[in-house]
């Protein structure tokens, strides 16, 4: 069965660190575009990284940019974002998704999602 499960979240104070993990069983992540996504409850998904499968490179969104970095190993066939100088309103549970396509990734046209760990930043 394929599947993503994300890993890594926690409770972290500000100005700290984590790693999340999402590891990919069934299907081979490299031949597809990943993002990492937020969201809290009754709130709007927002996209936090994107990779596209065509040329690997990786887009942030202005408020993780310096801060968050995407990362991979396909030995494990696992991508990683590594979350540093974290605040308070990073807070949220995090997803990683995949698509066929670096346009369907943006569009919101996944094939694979996952469950989510939740990233709690406080004192």
């Amino acid at each position: 069965q394929a599947q993503l499960v994300e890993s890594g979240g926690g409770l972290v104070q500000p100005g700290g660190s984590l790693r999340l993990s999402c590891a990919a069983s069934g299907f081979t992540l490299d031949a597809y575009a990943i993002g990492w996504f937020r969201q809290a409850p009754g709130k709007e998904r927002e996209g936090v990284s994107y990779t596209s499968n065509n040329d690997g490179t990786t887009s942030y969104v202005a408020s993780v940019k310096g801060r968050f970095t995407f990362s991979r190993d396909n030995t494990k066939n696992t991508v990683y974002l590594q979350m540093n100088s974290l605040k308070p309103e990073d807070t949220t549970g995090y997803y990683c998704a995949t698509a066929g396509r670096y346009i369907d990734l943006l569009r919101g046209r996944y094939n694979y999602w996952g469950q989510g760990t939740q990233v709690t930043v406080s004192s």
